[in-house]
């Protein structure tokens, strides 16, 4: 467990987005200001409530980490030396908000309405079962076993799937791009270096926390176009009376909305408005809503049941024990 501190290397969906509740959320700022406990305070609080909280032990091991614009102040390894920075993992849908960082980058930080409907899903393509394996390219994956199924009365209604991001690719530069071809094109447009062995936009991306925080230090930065599209148009999530244009969301223990690839977490009881894009194995990348302070929480557990909520629990809590010097 150490301290540290290291440097960083207008649509026509707005009235449909907005009737279903906007980002913002719950929660204090955690801005500095005057009378706020020191930094050693804050990261104590931090790895106290990182060992020792009972959400935390239950994704244990886990490597975490929080900063700021600058680079680390605060990371650990928790049970054991499974995971370190610079641990390779498949991140699964935690690639979700390297695909909306990219789009904004193409689109020079101005979406189109196909943009929105893409990266928010809600374009009516949510029926894709498959993987995208080595060898294949954007649109030949899409194109195989149903993937590039279009349901119209899906269109301008939430649903958490792979096709929308796929299509997107097919339509719009990406349709020949093979894994290392997509991970080729990240990297040049975002600055961020990763793996994909097959071409998911959606969930193929392979990396380490410490590459996943330099892009979440450009965020910071605002060295990237998605800096001022987090949390934009934000469609609500949760199938049910509160959001009648939802019908399908991994995340059902809260009412969450989906932006630009990412998560807002306003849960109006638990959230605290922080952007976040938690993946299916346990890779838990976020940055606080005040756009001040970054985290991850790196895990890869392939055994099921919601793993990205489960790391979210407890990096939430981490991020809460820094912001008020408190341990959770």
């Amino acid at each position: 467990m150490r301290a540290t501190r290291t440097g960083s290397t207008g649509i026509a969906l707005t009235v449909l987005l907005a009737a279903c509740g906007g980002g913002g959320g719950g929660g204090g700022d955690p801005a500095p200001g005057n009378g706020t406990p020191d930094t050693a305070t804050r990261i104590a609080a931090a790895q106290q409530t990182a060992t020792t909280n009972s959400n935390c032990a239950a994704v244990s091991p886990f490597y975490y980490e929080l900063g700021d614009k600058n680079g680390a102040i605060v990371s650990g390894s928790v049970g054991g030396s499974t995971y370190s920075a610079t641990t390779q993992m498949n991140i699964a849908s935690a690639s979700k908000w390297l695909f909306g960082a990219y789009v904004a980058e193409m689109r020079a930080g101005v979406l189109t309405a196909d943009d929105t409907r893409a990266t928010h899903m809600l374009s009516g393509y949510a029926s894709m079962g498959s993987a995208c394996g080595a060898g294949t390219t954007v649109e030949s994956c899409f194109h195989m076993l149903g993937n590039d199924t279009y349901t119209a009365a899906k269109l301008d209604r939430f649903n958490y799937d792979s096709g929308h991001f796929q299509r997107w690719g097919v339509d719009y530069g990406m349709a020949s791009m093979t894994g290392p071809d997509v991970a080729y094109a990240y990297r040049a447009t975002l600055g961020v270096s990763s793996m994909f062995n097959g071409p998911l936009l959606a969930g193929g991306a392979i990396m380490s926390a410490q590459d996943y925080a330099i892009f979440l230090h450009r965020i910071l930065n605002n060295q990237l176009k998605i800096t001022a599209l987090l949390g934009d148009q934000p469609t609500c999530t949760q199938p049910g009376a509160a959001c009648p244009t939802a019908d399908h969301s991994p995340i059902t223990a809260e009412a969450w909305h989906y932006s630009v690839g990412h998560w807002v977490e306003d849960d109006p009881t638990l959230g605290d408005g922080a952007f976040s894009s938690a993946g299916a194995f346990g890779f838990y990348p976020w940055i606080d809503r005040t756009k001040t302070y970054y985290g991850i929480l790196a895990r890869e557990d392939v055994s099921g049941n919601n793993q990205g909520y489960a790391s979210a629990q407890c990096g939430r809590l981490i991020r809460k024990a820094y912001v008020t010097a408190t341990a959770q």
